[in-house]
């Protein structure tokens, strides 16, 4: 009986990473697909990825998105766009949340399960 072990590293799927930054945006990372021995591999794309922070009244809220392009150069021209995408799909799921929220009624006295009927419930 054999057992698979889920935590193993994929060796065929390895990426070297570098990292890029303006130190004003974000950051770009680099990621560069490498065989098993540490080389390079050229039969897989690089792929690029950027981050950021936005604040908001809870605070800085990270943001991670892919990038288009072939070169560092492409990747960073690509940032503004991807970034602002990201802001927005982050801001439409906080707003959503907000109100998931306010949509809960707390009505005193229902639900609880103890005695006196004195625990709060809340209706969604």
């Amino acid at each position: 009986m054999t057992t698979e072990n889920n935590t193993a590293m994929d060796s065929n799927a390895l990426f070297r990473e570098e990292n890029f930054t303006d130190q004003k945006m974000g950051a770009i990372r680099k990621l560069i697909p490498v065989k098993a021995d540490g080389s390079d591999d050229p039969d897989r794309a690089v792929a690029f990825f950027g981050s950021a922070q936005v604040m908001t009244q809870m605070g800085a809220i990270p943001l991670n998105f892919a990038l288009d392009g072939e070169t560092i150069g492409e990747a960073a021209r690509d940032f503004a766009g991807k970034a602002q995408i990201a802001v927005e799909e982050a801001s439409q799921e906080i707003e959503k949340m907000r109100r998931e929220q306010a949509s809960k009624i707390v009505i005193p006295g229902q639900g609880g399960g103890g005695m006196g009927n004195s625990g709060g419930g809340i209706i969604t």
